[in-house]
């Protein structure tokens, strides 16, 4: 009787040892954190089909959960510190929402370096090859840029000067660098906040690419859409990460790793260039319709490069200068990338 009994007891604990490494043979449950509503470009074009994309080539083994608009708590700075701290699995945020920690992919923020999605794009994701030592915590599933910043404005941009004395919503501080050097006043905010900002008028312009203002309804707050004649028609970009927990990744077997292998870096670059330059086409035509785009005249442009271009760069490359990190050769590395890229 008792060896029936030991043998019903071992019986049971194999099955559910078993069961147990089926169903983790079967499964692997991620959870997507990110600030933006399920409308939004980057929610549907982006991260829905990404995470499709990675269930079916691991086989249904890898479900990714996506929850937007912040909905498991916290405000969008502290994405990047719930993926680093297991909160969550996977986020998709902005490095700039932390000011000053990831100092060296700033390089493709400063004025006038950005080009086009693409391009900077894969310049961006070999540039972080090298110097992604910021990123060390972090499994990088991609980093990428949008299409760059058009000012939608209150009152018409047309000139240099109607820049200065406005107050303008920025994500970044070398953002906020650029409008001190234009002659406005910085306001940091990240994008959940701009349609607040701009129906109280805490801003009188805000700085984001023609995709979002979709989401944000911002073409129904201001009436003035303003970019930049010349082959570099917005002023700069903001980067963007995609980020998974390291331990969570780690601890996948060798075969699902290699799946959100297959789909991070260099291999998203093209795609995410790709769908992001796409994305402005609606957001511009309802700007276009509801009210006025502006292409600021090359002579004033050329005014604007001259007030805040070097100035910016030079403070940033200070600024790196005081880490003991030598910027004006990150500078250099970043430009050269990007034309690598552009040919």
């Amino acid at each position: 009787m008792i060896r029936n009994v030991i043998l019903a007891a071992i019986t049971a604990a194999l099955g559910a040892a078993l069961a147990v490494g089926t169903a983790t043979a079967q499964e692997v449950k991620l959870k997507l954190h990110h600030l933006l509503p399920p409308v939004s470009h980057a929610h549907k074009n982006m991260l829905v089909p990404w995470s499709e994309k990675v269930k079916q080539e691991s086989g249904g083994r890898i479900q990714i959960d996506i929850y937007p608009a912040m909905q498991l708590g916290g405000k969008p700075p502290q994405l990047i510190d719930q993926v680093r701290d297991g909160i969550v699995d996977i986020v998709w945020t902005l490095p700039g929402y932390t000011p000053g920690r990831f100092t060296k992919t700033e390089v493709f923020e400063l004025p006038f370096m950005h080009k086009d999605i693409v391009s900077t794009n894969k310049a961006l994701t070999e540039f972080l090859e090298k110097h992604g030592d910021e990123y060390e915590d972090y499994k990088v599933i991609a980093m990428f840029v949008h299409a760059g910043q058009v000012i939608h404005s209150a009152k018409p941009i047309r000139t240099a000067d109607d820049l200065k004395g406005i107050k303008i919503r920025t994500p970044t501080r070398t953002g906020g660098w650029m409008i001190e050097a234009m002659g406005a006043t910085p306001v940091g905010a990240p994008v959940p906040k701009i349609p607040e900002m701009l129906s109280k008028r805490v801003v009188d312009a805000v700085l984001i690419p023609y995709e979002v203002t979709l989401p944000l309804k911002v073409d129904e707050m201001v009436d003035y859409h303003t970019v930049l004649a010349g082959n570099v028609s917005r002023v700069n970009t903001s980067t963007f990460i995609i980020a998974m927990n390291k331990a969570r990744y780690e601890s996948l077997p060798a075969d699902l790793k290699k799946v959100i292998d297959d789909n991070s870096g260099m291999a998203l670059s093209q795609w995410l260039g790709e769908i992001w330059e796409k994305a402005e086409g609606p957001g511009r035509a309802k700007a276009e319709a509801s009210g006025e785009i502006i292409t600021m005249p090359a002579a004033e442009v050329a005014k604007l490069r001259a007030r805040i271009e070097q100035p910016v760069i030079d403070r940033w490359i200070a600024e790196m200068k005081a880490k003991g990190v030598d910027g004006q050769a990150l500078v250099d590395e970043a430009r050269a990338l990007i034309a690598k890229y552009s040919m």
